[in-house]
């Protein structure tokens, strides 16, 4: 099923429209000329020129028509098909970054033509959490490199890419405790027994006393079992050979991959938790291995700010929030060739109350078989305006009273985002995926004396730099971190929805998201913290995701952009 913009069963027309957006958002292609009299904005890539239909959406987010883009023949100086190859040849960039971007780009098509000869769900909209989390398949609306997935074969994303939905179990290996660090919430035994169930659990620990190794001499570490064909003849050969691990081979119930790849749902009994485990492959701008410092920090994180919501009554009633806890992580190799390919980390799934309804945030963004929007039944019950206004109220304010008032930020995007619905209405928001995405500024918590000893969990965080972990000396990094996420890389893609759907201009949609924080700012008491935050600057600025992959210039992965929300003028819509 499409983004708004997307040709149904035109792979490439998509990888090359969001690549040139990208390039052009991140100012490594421009405009030349916006107002030629065809209708066409003449673009400069590199030493190239382009054209296309598009005009500016907020946060200068390029809206390019499908189909339109055309390249200049510097030979006939005429206009040919916009190509995927030649558009990436003309970039200013390395040759090596230009290759490896070609790759993940060819890649990313190969892996959206497979989509289309999988079996489809009629409709997503009827599908329970767990299976829509692993069903939306329409994968990054910004990053051009979407589905990259850098490492597996055609077979291999058949057998563990989401979007097939085949169950697999994990391969379980013993690793000597000396290369091991834990942070479990139980002794290990009970807690494989709770998490495993006992007959799992008795399994593997037959398993273990026929190697002639106990948990008190080993850990029990589970293993994505592409990861453990990736390592087995690898890194993990001399491990094997010298009986640091055994390998106890598969085990427990039968697991399916998330739209997050790495993230398992529990096939048989989803409301276990869920399992985070790392791939050795390349998505987007990322290894989809696991940070190793935040293995064994996350659980602590997660208790700190699971107290930090408990505590605030607020969170239970104007900004009603709930977090998923990722509440045990097993780290191997601690800086070592294994540090992040090997591990574990566990986190909540989500509870629901009889009537609830819950869907990952990004559903919002996509259109369904039928043609119409996913939450067309949601528009239809209760009316565009007062169901855009409640939606935004309970996904915006919680996050945004967390940093404001806290001192905490989170990445909320489409994928660590659960909206908790009734009869279509929203009612509560539900955030995870907490280990890599926490930011806090120390000066601004209301109980500092609670957050965790961090130089205790690791000495790597004994003397760290702010901004170099968790922690910043700076609110306005707080605020880019919740605008960048929540507004520029998520909001954004429901605004173009609601107008391309519903007609709504997209300034219209932004103006509602003004007068909500301007109405949360007129009831917030502390004026000068709030001012702290202000979100209405003319100009903020954000991530370049694409500029990552190009250029070992660090300064150039963030850029200035205008932001809606400081406009003077509201738009004329209502």
């Amino acid at each position: 099923m499409p983004l708004p913009l997307d040709r149904p069963g035109q792979p490439e027309e998509r990888v090359v429209r969001q690549l040139v957006s990208a390039l052009l958002f991140e100012g490594i292609a421009r405009v030349a000329d916006a107002g030629a009299n065809d209708g066409m904005s003449r673009l400069s890539i590199g030493t190239g020129e382009a054209r296309a239909r598009l005009h500016q959406g907020p946060f200068g987010r390029p809206r390019m028509a499908p189909g339109s883009l055309q390249l200049r023949c510097p030979e006939t100086r005429g206009w040919t098909e916009g190509r995927l190859d030649v558009v990436v040849d003309l970039l200013p960039a390395p040759a090596a970054a230009r290759l490896t971007l070609l790759k993940e780009l060819r890649s990313t098509i190969v892996f959206l033509e497979q989509d289309c000869t999988l079996p489809q769900p009629n409709d997503r909209r009827s599908l329970s959490f767990d299976r829509l989390d692993c069903a939306l398949a329409e994968a990054h609306p910004y990053h051009p490199c979407f589905k990259s997935r850098t490492g597996f074969s055609l077979e291999d994303n058949a057998l563990f890419g989401p979007e097939a939905g085949r169950p697999f179990r994990l391969h379980w290996l013993v690793v000597a405790r000396d290369h091991v660090r834990e942070a479990l919430p139980l002794d290990p035994e009970c807690f494989w027994l709770r998490e495993l169930g006992e007959a799992h659990a008795a399994r593997l620990f037959s398993r273990m006393k026929r190697k002639d190794v106990s948990l008190d001499s080993h850990a029990l570490v589970p293993l994505h079992p592409w990861q453990w064909r990736h390592l087995k003849d690898g890194l993990l050969a001399d491990w094997i050979a010298d009986g640091r691990v055994a390998s106890l081979g598969e085990n427990g119930d039968p697991y399916r991959a998330t739209q997050s790849i790495r993230t398992l749902i529990n096939h048989a009994d989803p409301a276990r938790a869920h399992v985070k485990l790392p791939l050795d492959i390349v998505n987007t701008s990322s290894m989809r291995v696991l940070e190793p410092h935040s293995i064994v920090t996350a659980p602590h994180l997660s208790r700190w700010l699971a107290g930090l919501v408990a505590d605030d009554q607020d969170f239970r009633s104007r900004f009603r929030l709930d977090i998923l806890q990722e509440y045990a992580g097993i780290r191997v190799d601690a800086h070592g060739p294994l540090d992040g390919k090997l591990g574990l980390m566990l986190r909540e799934s989500p509870t629901l109350l009889p009537g609830e309804q819950a869907v990952p945030f990004n559903a919002l963004m996509m259109l369904e078989a039928d043609g119409k929007p996913f939450i067309a039944p949601w528009i239809a019950r209760h009316g565009l305006l007062p169901w855009l206004h409640r939606m935004l109220e309970v996904a915006v304010l919680p996050v945004w009273h967390l940093m404001v008032h806290h001192g905490v930020a989170l990445e909320a995007h489409g994928q660590n985002m659960i909206l908790v619905l009734r009869n279509g209405w929203p009612e509560r928001l539900i955030l995870r995926d907490f280990h890599e995405s926490v930011e806090f500024c120390p000066a601004l918590l209301r109980h500092p004396e609670d957050l965790p000893d961090f130089a205790a969990i690791d000495p790597v965080y004994d003397g760290a730099p702010s901004d170099a972990y968790y922690w910043t000396d700076h609110a306005n990094e707080l605020r880019e971190l919740v605008m960048d996420c929540l507004f520029i890389y998520c909001l954004t893609e429901v605004s173009l929805l609601i107008e391309t759907a519903y007609g709504l201009s997209e300034q219209a949609f932004w103006d509602l998201v003004s007068e909500l924080l301007d109405s949360y700012g007129v009831q917030y008491p502390d004026k000068a913290r709030l001012s702290l935050f202000a979100h209405d600057s003319t100009e903020i600025s954000t991530e370049s995701l694409l500029s990552r992959k190009l250029f070992r210039d660090r300064s150039l992965y963030r850029h200035r952009v205008p932001n809606p929300l400081g406009q003077r003028e509201r738009s004329d819509q209502p």
